[in-house]
């Protein structure tokens, strides 16, 4: 039986790991990263992540400052239809 050495136990700390920081296309190195969370970790990727707060930014503004649907979606560039399942999806 051949044992290679340099096999590293899943519970290792990371300074025995072999760790190549090559970020992704938003970030060159992902230590610098400013994403609350990894792109790749969530589903729909940092596309989700951007909208996931566009969203929150829209409910906010509907129901703090009474926005209409009309110029919601002119401001973040979106459909009236989409500011719509925003909205709805705010309420749950």
């Amino acid at each position: 039986m051949i044992r290679d050495e340099r096999l590293v136990r899943q519970d290792a700390l990371p300074e025995f790991t072999r760790y190549r920081d090559e970020g992704c296309d938003l970030y060159a190195s992902c230590l610098t990263c400013p994403l609350p969370r990894c792109r790749y970790d969530k589903p729909g990727g940092a596309r989700a992540i951007f909208n996931s707060r566009r969203d929150r930014e829209i409910v906010h503004l509907r129901r703090r400052q009474g926005l209409s649907v009309d110029t919601l979606a002119r401001r973040y560039g979106v459909s009236r239809r989409t500011v719509f399942r925003i909205l709805r999806r705010g309420r749950a």
